[in-house]
């Protein structure tokens, strides 16, 4: 702050300072005309005009145009020894002068003659001679502001060039300014009344707040803990999905708790100067100590927290130093008292065990996506600024988005808002969450398709879809079928997952595996093999992935229970192994690929075998779809039934 003061005062004093040179320029410029003009004066002391004439610069050029002729300094001295020279006028600092001599009929005849001020022997001649000699004088007419403005303009333009000069200094060299607030933390810090989120703003997530409302209880009352021997925990991990409010949790602590909120995310640590993170840790702590008892909260603090000695070039040093300083602060070898830390991650395989170590990080809470009931509470609180139709049931929204997130709620509503003020509707209809659902889900809406055969292809693909996944009895409920384009989707059948995804059943895995390929086999069957499309590629990409995780991962193959580890995505990033394993021998590979493609073909032929049973109901499906472009689950539904027995 000092530094800031003394570069401002810098620029006032070099702004005085130019405006100062510029005024004594001036002052000197008049100073000289006023001393030129006094020294004529007192030459011709005997004939002078005391008051010299102001003119305008117009009326001087008016009397020199007029002059009949120019003369060179041996005329003029004859005109003057001759005694034909009456007056003489100077204008313009002496540079021009205009000469009245008589003619041969007396008449005055004026002629020009220019510098005879720097000829230092014409004063002796004009005082000899007699010459009545009259000097005028330029008037100015620029105003005060144009004045101002010239003295300004030189003066902006300077100032200008040193606080360019300045910033271009402070962006190329570090100097001692930012080298001193580059070592300090970004945290921004709100007192208790400014979080403004308490634990009635927070659903869906009721676990977690009974776990934290210890924490509450302590900041409000330690002194109830210390009396029995009690040891608050020092740090609290937040683990769970994006968008479950992890973040929002931590501020209703420190509202309920009415203590101040210093949150800071872990990527603010890592700079690229050694050593800087751990200052800022430093930093960070010394604040949290000023304003105790608080709650320090560190946002994905898996950039700073993950594992040492790990990836394909070594360690990092400057986050190491960082996470080393993190660990310091919170071992209990510095005296931080009244600060609890509130971490929060989706990836809590990424960090450093001695991070997750008791003494540091006490307690993880596992925050899940929310159930039925916690999505219902959710919108009933995104719902409170709304104005909803009377045909919107927030319970019936709640049932159809299994696997949302609360921040995936509240984009719900919020689209579904926009596009009924984008209808210039008073209040939000189910046609507007409709619209708002498919939207997030699949993307927006493209144009209809025009061509025919392509529209009738689609229609048949989607509805093999739709007729494999109604007839199975583990197969998810179909929600809608649409061949309007949306994303990078010609078409699509919506199915509404199931509440718990927690634990699939093999039953279930093989009927989403035969609904996968539900699409391809219709097209196979009603427009033969020559004419199957490349449009089922992502269905066989995510056939197979089941199917593999079926035989490697669940133990759902003849080959038993086994586990075998393909995907290295994870252990790449973490550093432990770049490679695939390699115990597995080349004939147990052999023969995993042949379980693999031995229930993708017992799949298929069940896809096949569903559609050949119900080629009238897929004919009837397509000629609707054809006609209406959305078929919902209860006119669905009605088709079949006339045809087929809905498994339960």
């Amino acid at each position: 702050m000092n530094n800031n003061y003394s570069v401002k005062i810098k620029f006032i004093i070099i702004s005085i300072f130019t405006i100062f040179l510029a005024f004594l320029l001036n002052s000197q410029i008049v100073g000289e005309n006023l001393y030129l003009n006094s020294k004529n004066s007192k030459i011709n002391n005997f004939d002078i005009q005391k008051s010299p004439i102001i003119l305008k610069n117009d009326i001087i050029t008016k009397v020199e145009n007029k002059a009949n002729s120019d003369i060179n300094y041996g005329n003029f001295l004859n005109f003057m020894k001759n005694g034909d020279i009456t007056k003489m006028h100077s204008y313009k600092k002496g540079q021009i002068t205009i000469v009245e001599n008589k003619k041969l009929d007396d008449k005055i005849q004026k002629v020009k003659f220019k510098r005879f001020d720097k000829i230092s022997s014409l004063n002796i001649l004009l005082n000899d001679e007699k010459v009545n000699f009259i000097t005028h004088l330029i008037k100015d007419d620029q105003s005060f502001f144009l004045k101002l403005t010239n003295y300004l303009i030189p003066v902006i333009f300077l100032l200008g060039f040193i606080f360019l000069l300045q910033r271009t200094s402070n962006n190329i060299f570090i100097g001692p300014n930012q080298l001193m607030n580059i070592r300090k933390s970004q945290a921004k810090i709100k007192k208790s009344a400014q979080t403004g989120v308490f634990f009635d703003m927070v659903a869906g997530i009721d676990e977690a707040k009974e776990e934290l409302q210890e924490i509450v209880t302590f900041l409000k009352t330690p002194k109830r803990f210390i009396e029995v021997g009690a040891v608050i925990p020092k740090g609290v991990l937040l683990v769970g999905p994006p968008g479950t409010g992890k973040t929002l949790l931590a501020k209703a602590v420190a509202g309920e708790a009415g203590v101040p909120f210093i949150s800071i995310s872990g990527s603010e640590f890592i700079e690229m100067f050694v050593g800087v993170g751990a200052s800022r840790v430093r930093d960070l702590f010394k604040t949290a100590k000023k304003n105790a008892p608080c709650l320090l909260f560190i946002d994905e603090i898996d950039a700073i927290g993950r594992q040492r000695g790990t990836g394909i070039g070594g360690n990092n040093d400057e986050r190491e130093q960082a996470l080393n300083q993190l660990l310091t602060e919170m071992d209990g070898f510095r005296n931080n008292t009244g600060i609890i830390v509130i971490g929060a991650t989706n990836r809590v395989d990424f960090l450093d065990v001695a991070l997750l170590r008791p003494g540091r990080f006490n307690r993880q809470i596992t925050i899940y996506l929310p159930d039925v009931k916690g999505r219902k509470e959710i919108l009933k609180i995104h719902a409170r600024n709304k104005k909803f139709a009377t045909n919107v049931s927030i319970e019936a929204i709640a049932q159809r988005t299994p696997g949302f997130s609360g921040a995936d709620l509240a984009n719900l509503l919020n689209e579904a808002a926009i596009g009924s003020a984008r209808q210039n509707n008073e209040t939000i209809s189910i046609i507007n969450i409709n619209l708002a659902f498919d939207r997030i889900i699949a993307g927006l809406e493209g144009q209809n398709l025009k061509d025919a055969k392509n529209k009738r292809l689609i229609a048949y693909h989607e509805g093999g879809h739709a007729i494999v996944g109604t007839l199975l009895p583990y197969h998810n409920k179909v929600e809608k079928v649409t061949i309007i384009p949306r994303g990078q989707a010609q078409g699509l059948t919506w199915f509404i997952p199931n509440e718990n995804q927690k634990f699939i059943s093999q039953g279930e895995l093989t009927a989403h595996i035969i609904g996968l390929l539900g699409g391809r086999a219709a097209e196979e069957i009603v427009f033969g093999e020559k004419e199957v499309t490349t449009g089922a590629m992502n269905d066989f990409q995510r056939a197979t992935q089941i199917a593999r995780q079926m035989v490697t991962e669940f133990g759902m193959s003849k080959l038993g229970p086994i586990f075998i580890k393909f995907d290295n995505n994870d252990t790449f990033f973490l550093g432990r192994e770049i490679e695939l394993r390699s115990e597995e021998s080349q004939k147990m590979l052999n023969l995993i690929d042949d379980e693999v493609n031995s229930i993708i073909k017992y799949c298929y032929n069940q896809a096949r075998k569903i559609i050949l049973n119900n080629r009238i109901v897929l004919d009837n499906l397509v000629e609707y779809l054809i006609n209406n472009e959305t078929i919902n689950m209860d006119e669905l539904e009605n088709n079949i039934k006339a045809y087929s027995l809905i498994p339960k």
